[in-house]
């Protein structure tokens, strides 16, 4: 089963993914891990893409397709992957289906997890971290004891700076504007679906696994 992950930032996306990977036993593949493994081994193309990253330049489409195609070359994806955070544009899904098709395979299902702009500004900015233990918080989600303090360790909790609201608009508005052409790509290929990850987690589990047995 060859699955694309889509949805925003805070929409849940790492949660569903470990499941779906541990229930269908094929690998959960990030373009961050992918990144971080090339370049902790010092490959050539984690080399490559290292020189522009140390620049603070976005990697090419060209090498993060190649960095991809390498990765879903390896044993552990005979039987199949869950892709998230690639493709990002429509010339990665273009580059990735010719990729499959010279194998003679296609994308089961580009897999869209829906959750409001507000709410998901709601999760991510109400968000909360221990600066001592790393402990995790929500101020009405899920509040410490005492406000600004955690629970485990009595530290003081602190917002990251990626939880500010100006970020998560910013990476929204990103968000928004790459992952929109990406919808209708898979749309017209008749390979998308959604789920409503305003629900319990448990739910969106129950039902993602329903649409993926239908594929």
């Amino acid at each position: 089963m060859k699955i694309i992950l889509l949805g925003p930032p805070g929409a849940g996306k790492g949660t569903q993914a470990k499941s779906i990977s541990e229930k269908y036993c094929i690998p959960h593949i990030s373009t961050g891990d992918i990144f971080r493994k090339n370049i902790s081994e010092k490959t050539s193309l984690g080399v490559k893409a290292k020189e522009y990253m140390d620049k603070g330049l976005l990697v090419p489409d060209e090498l993060t397709i190649d960095l991809v195609k390498d990765r879903l070359s390896k044993e552990d994806c005979k039987n199949g992957f869950l892709l998230d955070g690639f493709p990002r544009t429509v010339k990665q899904a273009e580059a990735l289906d010719l990729f499959l098709k010279s194998n003679d395979e296609v994308i089961d299902t580009a897999l869209l997890i829906e959750v409001p702009r507000e709410l998901i500004l709601e999760r991510m900015t109400g968000r909360r971290v221990c600066q001592l233990c790393g402990a995790s918080y929500h101020v009405k989600f899920n509040p410490p004891k005492n406000e600004g303090i955690c629970d485990k360790c009595q530290s003081n909790l602190v917002q990251r700076k990626d939880d500010n609201e100006k970020t998560v608009k910013d990476r929204l508005d990103v968000y928004d504007n790459q992952t929109q052409p990406l919808i209708e790509y898979y749309k017209s290929r008749n390979v998308l679906s959604t789920v409503d990850g305003t629900l319990a987690i448990d739910k969106v589990f129950e039902d993602i696994s329903s649409i993926l047995g239908e594929r």
